[in-house]
């Protein structure tokens, strides 16, 4: 029990629960998933979330470099997604899909369209 200040004391269960909307759980993946990448290439990643009490189960769509480590990479994301929701949103993350939408070849840069082998 806690005591108000000047006032009657207040059980837990009836000061109400701070709730972090969905797009703020978003953010924060976006920018853990921004962080994981640390290339500076293609478009911002982009998360949805979705939010059930103490677990948010995220989808983020990414660009990649290439040659890459596709697998590693997506796996760095998923990682640096769970750590940074838990740490600044007290949420567990038991799931983290990754989509792919584009590699970026360093031998295309200059608009070049040819098929890279």
């Amino acid at each position: 029990m806690t005591v108000a200040r000047g006032g009657p004391a207040v059980e837990a269960a009836g000061r109400g629960a701070t709730r972090i909307a969905d797009r703020v759980v978003a953010k924060i993946a976006s920018q853990a998933a921004r962080e994981a990448l640390d290339d500076g290439r293609g478009t911002p990643p982009y998360a949805s979330v979705t939010v059930h009490e103490e677990t948010a189960r995220v989808t983020v769509s990414v660009e990649l470099g290439y040659p890459v480590d596709i697998a590693e990479r997506c796996r760095a994301v998923r990682r640096r997604i769970a750590e940074r929701v838990g740490a600044l949103a007290g949420m567990a993350v038991p799931e983290v899909v990754v989509t792919v939408e584009r590699l970026h070849s360093r031998h295309l840069r200059h608009g070049g369209t040819e098929r890279v082998r």
